[in-house]
């Protein structure tokens, strides 16, 4: 009977990671997206190469059998400013890149709607 062998690290399948790529100052800096990709709405985009993004989530508290509504805010880079105030942005998980930076606007999937 033959012994089952597990798969070398180099033979198992892995998933393809977005790669956002920016130019700055004649060179290219990529980012690897890794990790939670969002979906929120944008509220701030006034400094340069940075948005704010505000997520609306809901939590279920099980005492009074009824849902709470909070907000998140999030500093995102925005590589090329192409996010402005009040559109709706899916921002992905990437390596910190300042002290509150760690999500790249990965698209702008458009205005929102209210």
């Amino acid at each position: 009977m033959a012994a089952k062998t597990k798969p070398k690290a180099s033979e198992k399948k892995s998933k393809e990671q977005p790669v956002i790529t920016e130019q700055v100052d004649g060179k290219e800096r990529q980012y690897v997206v890794r990790g939670n990709i969002l979906f929120g709405k944008v509220i701030s985009a006034k400094a340069d190469k940075t948005i704010v993004v505000e997520r609306e989530l809901t939590t279920y508290i099980p005492k009074y059998e009824r849902y709470k509504k909070s907000k998140s805010k999030i500093h995102a880079h925005n590589p090329n400013n192409m996010a402005k105030e009040g559109d709706l942005v899916k921002i992905g998980e990437t390596r910190r890149i300042s002290k509150t930076k760690s999500f790249i606007v990965m698209e702008v999937i458009g205005k929102d709607k209210k």
